[in-house]
Parts: C-alpha cells; structure tokens; sequence
C-alpha cells in the first residue's frame, strides 16, 4: 500500500477543495477537526471504493445517465487511477478530506463531464459504507485464514502431545493431571467457537447499503439495487434505505467477535509466557521470536507473547467506543459516526497481526517432557484414588476424606497407568484431534462468508 504521508499528489491545488465546494471554504482548523486521521483509512479504503464507484457508473449507465461509452470510459478511467494507487501516484491527503473527492476528482480530470456525473443518486454516507464492507469482507478473509493457521498448530501439538503428561492447574495452585493434547486441543476448540462467531459476524456485515444514498434512498433515478448488490458479490441488499441506523452495528458485530478471538489467544499467550519462565520450564520458546534484554545479557524475554496477550484490551477498547458512540444519537447519519470507520480498521488490522504473530511462534514451542514429567507431585492423582475407591463401593465422601487425610501416602503412577484412569472423549489420552481437525476447517473453511472477496 502506498505511504499516505509520502506519496506524492498530482494536483496539490485541487486536491484543497472538497467534494461540497459550494464558493465558500471552512477554516483550515475545521478541515483538521473534522477529517482527522480519516484520510490515512480512506488510503486503504480507495480500490474499494474504486470498485462501488465502478458498479455505481454501471447502474447509472442502467437509468440513462451514463451512455454506454461513459460507463466504458469511467471503468477504464477505474483502472488506471488503480494503478496510479498501486504506484503510489493517486493518494488521500488531509487537505482532499475522503477518497471520494480524489476520486471524483480524478474522474473528472480524465473524462470531464462524465466524471462529473458519477455523483448522481449517490451520497457519501452510501458510498464509504460500501467500500468498508467491501474491504471489510477481505480482511476478516485474511484473519478466518490466519485463526485456521492457529488452530491447526495448536492441534499439531496436540496430536503430538497425547501421552505428555503435565500438571493442570486451578487458581494458580496444582490441581489434577492433563496432558499437553488437552491443554492445546482446548484452545483449538475455543478457537473454532471464536472462528464461528466471526463468521456469523461477516455474515450479518455482507450486507449491501449501496443505493440508500444519505439514507433516505434516491428520488426520480430508479436504481437497480439488488442487482448492484450482487455484481459487488453482496449476499443481500439492506432492505431498507435508513441504513445509517445500522452504523456501528454491523461494526461493534464484527469487534465483538475479534474480542472474543483476542480473549482465546490472550489466555494462551498467558500461559506460554509463563510456561516458559525458569521456575515453571515446560516449553521452549524459538528464539527468533524472542527479543534480547538491553542490560542484561542473559535474557530472552517473549515479548511477542506479551503483545499477543495485550491485543485482547486494544480490541476491547475499540469495541468500547463501537457499543457507546451511536447510543443516543438521533436517528439519520451524524458526524460523531465517522469514527466508527476507525475503531473498526484498527480492531481488524490489530486482530490480522495478532493472529498472524501467534501462528508464527507455535510451531516453534518445544515441550520439556522432564520438566513437565518432575512436575507431577503425587498429590495431583489424589482425585483418581478417590474415584477408584468410589468404584469399589465406598461412598464419595467417605473416600474423600479417606484420601485427603492421607496424602503422604499416595505415589506417582505411571504414564500408562495414570491415562488408563481416562476413558470418556476430551480426557487426557482420548482427545479427538480429527474431529476437531473436520470442525475447524468447517469453522474457517472454504466456502464460508470469511473467503468471499469482492470482484475486481
């Protein structure tokens, strides 16, 4: 992607008038105010709105505004300011406010009136809302693809790690034996779960707003909505032109499924992180994915742990203002609703890179089966005699307090005999990792709303 600082701009005079210029101009201060850090997210957002903006000259080509020559000219014109962005020659600056200006702008610059009519029946309420769920549509493709990543790692150490035994813990203390397949194969079930509910999130975003205008639809040009929805590869059209009720929805939808993602992979960062420590040592962390300490040469801190773990409360944050900015708002599209274009890119950009951070460490995780094996203090099958004992007759409470008066005399069985006290599925030794293969690449798989992209 182009720098949005850096890139250069081909017409610096023209690029200060905004799309509303009427003769008068707001002070400098109000363009700083109210654009903000808009314009880098619309550097993003641009080939999409590229893409509404074809499907847009294509439908007024339908009602008569645009020749069919126009629309062929305006598509051409498309592609060219494309690969201008691709080059970093066609950019959005402060000073232009939104993409939509640079691109009416460019339109007109190559085609003169035809690109001064791509505005009809169109708002920018319409048009950013568009290009968001079209981009939208391809980034959560890029994290369903990176959560499978995960979960597939996860369940290689599971399947790697059936019979390797490890203390489980509750309340910070040992509590009963598990096995490393449980420890990982959990997290890969609460991925798949997280997976799930992205989905349904994508789902409930693939959505087309196009054609709603300011949101209260389009007077004299009949547009053909739905048949626009299905060329932008849209699922559906929103049925109803007060769309600008749904900003923040569809949003805080899609963030409150990232949050519950950036939760699974903060716990399991928690605890590598600490598994990784001197006084636990059950796993070895790559060092590639390590950083160095800068006065003490010893150390290798897991840092990208770390940052993994704390992604969970940036999201969170985000989400904050997603549930919290709409509420009380009057009906209809208000400025305070441009924020929530923000809050959305920045959970889904934060979420790609986590997913994409904790995929890259887990291949490389080593098990310290000694480690873990000198761990298994006999207390922690302290539970498994008392059930033997059940299941000779004794009642349970009388065969716990036999035991748990008695703990010195219990042993450390071995890893044969303490899995054979297992039988029933997700128990240590009986951990379904097939299963659980089928079910995640169900959850992400292809097919699913995470892989549709828009067309181009």
């Amino acid at each position: 992607m182009p720098d949005p600082v850096d890139a250069p701009n081909p017409d610096p005079q023209a690029s200060s008038q905004a799309i509303w210029h009427k003769g008068t101009a707001a002070e400098d201060w109000v363009t700083r105010f109210t654009v903000g850090e808009d314009w880098r997210w619309d550097t993003i957002l641009l080939p999409y709105d590229l893409e509404g903006t074809r499907a847009h000259a294509w439908a007024l080509g339908q009602v008569g505004v645009l020749t069919e020559a126009e629309v062929a000219e305006v598509s051409d014109a498309l592609d060219a300011i494309r690969a201008a962005w691709e080059a970093g020659d066609v950019v959005v600056r402060p000073e232009d406010e939104d993409m939509h200006t640079v691109i009416e702008r460019e339109l007109t610059a190559r085609l003169g009136d035809a690109g001064k009519k791509i505005h009809a029946g169109r708002s920018r309420n319409d048009q950013v809302l568009t290009a968001l769920r079209l981009w939208l549509r391809d980034a959560l493709a890029g994290i369903g693809a990176g959560a499978r990543d995960v979960g597939g790692a996860l369940l290689d150490h599971a399947e790697a790690g059936q019979t390797l035994l490890m203390p489980g813990y509750t309340h910070g203390q040992r509590a009963m034996p598990t096995t490393v397949a449980v420890w990982a194969a959990g997290y890969a079930d609460l991925l798949t779960d997280d997976t799930e509910g992205l989905r349904a999130a994508a789902d409930g975003a693939n959505t087309s707003p196009w054609g709603s205008a300011a949101g209260y639809g389009v007077p004299v040009l009949d547009l053909p909505r739905d048949a626009v929805a299905e060329r932008l590869g849209f699922a559906r059209t929103q049925a109803i032109a007060a769309v600008q009720l749904s900003r923040g929805k569809a949003e805080g939808a899609v963030v409150h499924a990232l949050v519950q993602l950036g939760l699974t992979l903060n716990r399991l960062a928690s605890d590598l992180a600490l598994f990784a420590t001197s006084e636990f040592g059950f796993v070895k962390l790559p060092v590639e994915h390590t950083t160095g300490s800068s006065i003490m040469p010893q150390k290798r801190n897991p840092d990208v742990l770390e940052l993994a773990r704390a992604t969970a409360h940036r999201l969170t944050a985000e989400l904050h203002l997603l549930l919290t900015l709409p509420a009380n708002l009057p009906g209809g599209y208000h400025r305070d609703l441009q924020l929530t274009k923000e809050a959305l890119m920045r959970a889904v950009g934060a979420t790609r890179d986590l997913v994409a951070a904790v995929a890259a460490v887990l291949p490389g995780v080593e098990w310290q089966a000694d480690r873990m094996r000198a761990a298994l203090s006999p207390d922690l099958f302290a539970t498994a005699e008392a059930l033997k004992r059940v299941e000779a007759g004794t009642p349970f409470r009388d065969a716990y307090r036999e035991v748990g008066t008695h703990l010195d005399r219990l042993d450390v069985p071995t890893e044969a005999d303490a899995l054979a006290a297992y039988t029933s599925s997700g128990t240590p030794g009986n951990v379904d990792v097939g299963a659980l293969r089928q079910r995640l690449a169900e959850a992400a798989g292809t097919g699913s709303d995470l892989d549709v992209s828009p067309a181009h």
